[in-house]
């Protein structure tokens, strides 16, 4: 495998792709070959990585494999999460069981099914102001980055104005590069201030939107503490905003580069929602960086012996390509009947804003097919750059004409 390292045989993680928007080759090497293979990370610690989906599905699910662990101290993580951090996303139960039950509510079906008008119409107006200042435009600046934050904003009832600094702050925070724990210290800081202030309003004049249900959320006199919340706040600007940005670009360039493809879509659009859970199998958007685990007992995996104490990386990416569960799996099939992918996790952990999710990049790809229906990338491909270090990959612009 070409990012062995020679010393112990580990491999160097993570890997680096020679297309940002294809996988990297090692995931199909794992699969065949290594399914479980001992890795370092960016911080040198050492973790097993996991490939095939019946094992990534097991450590996503196994309760032996625990989130809350990677929070204690020395723990091995890629992404910089605090020290006994009290966001769900790290929880183990019985604690991740009373936080989800809590705050189930904000993402429930109906108060999502209310929101699909709003978010619709959010990215119906965004592409029309595109179209109107004439090509070229910033895909990222123009839709990929305002969706996304502009519906976060919504849920946390925060004003517009305030998106820079958010996503300055949350930049900073899903970086995953070396040396840079004073710059992510400094910008949860910072972040912690500004939503403490926005929770203390909301309790002075209530409002409507997700951060109060949040405030509000109760069961038995049980509720959400300012901590818990704070995490809360982090968790949906991280997932919610860096994970759905990525994600919209990552699918509009898979379909640029497949013209028929993107015709037969905008010909076709009642297949809009399966070819986003096609898009979302494929892409590689996040590469699944947060969802490290400790093992609290030894397990075996593929014949591999995991110990207790060890760090485990269940890698979805690789996962999602398994051809012993995906027929064709690295070709996008848009009307792909079953789609069992692992994008949004899988057991309790699973994205409780899936939904919001799809939601949002079934609103921009619609309106991007109906309002720019000649779009293409207005520069070759081989003149994006990418942001660097980050838990979710985009390039910086995405140039497109129509």
């Amino acid at each position: 495998m070409s990012s062995v390292d020679g010393g112990d045989g580990s491999v160097a993680f993570p890997f680096t792709a020679p297309d940002p928007v294809a996988p990297p080759p090692e995931y199909a090497q794992l699969l065949r070959d290594r399914p479980v293979v001992r890795a370092r990370i960016p911080s040198g610690d050492p973790v097993w990585l996991v490939a095939r989906h019946e094992d990534v599905r097991r450590v996503l699910s196994d309760r032996r494999f625990s989130r809350e662990a990677i929070t204690a101290p020395g723990a091995p993580r890629l992404l910089p999460i605090a020290e006994g951090s009290k966001s769900v996303f790290v929880m183990d139960p019985p604690e991740h069981t009373r936080l989800r039950r809590l705050v189930a509510g904000a993402f429930s079906p109906a108060r999502m099914r209310a929101l699909r008008p709003e978010v619709e119409r959010l990215a119906d107006e965004l592409v029309t102001a595109m179209a109107k200042e004439g090509p070229p435009a910033d895909l990222m600046a123009g839709l990929a980055g305002p969706l996304p934050i502009t519906v976060i904003c919504r849920l946390l009832g925060v004003p517009y104005e305030d998106v820079g600094r958010f996503r300055a702050w949350t930049d900073i925070m899903l970086s995953f590069a070396h040396g840079r724990r004073e710059e992510v210290v400094a910008a949860r800081q910072a972040l912690s201030q500004y939503l403490t202030g926005l929770i203390a309003a909301k309790r002075a004049r209530p409002t409507d939107d997700v951060l109060m249900a949040l405030i509000e959320a109760a069961d038995d006199g049980d509720r959400l503490d300012d901590e818990e919340l704070l995490a809360f706040g982090y968790t949906l600007l991280g997932a919610g905003y860096h994970a759905t940005t990525a994600g919209l670009t990552h699918a509009v360039l898979a379909l640029l580069r497949r013209p028929g493809e993107l015709r037969r879509l905008r010909e076709r659009p009642e297949l809009l929602p399966a070819a986003v859970e096609e898009l979302l199998r494929t892409s590689q958007a996040g590469g699944g960086l947060g969802a490290l685990r400790i093992a609290t007992e030894d397990v075996e995996l593929s014949g591999v012996r995991i110990a207790a104490g060890e760090a485990v990386l269940p890698l979805i990416n690789a996962a999602n390509r398994d051809p012993a569960v995906f027929t064709d799996p690295d070709t996008l099939c848009l009307d792909r009947e079953l789609n069992p992918h692992l994008s949004f996790g899988h057991g309790i952990h699973h994205c409780l804003g899936a939904q919001l999710g799809r939601m949002e990049l079934q609103a921009g790809l619609a309106a991007l097919l109906r309002i720019l229906p000649g779009l293409r990338l207005a520069v070759p491909e081989t003149e994006l750059t990418w942001s660097a270090g980050l838990a979710f990959a985009r390039p910086d612009a995405l140039p497109v004409t129509w």
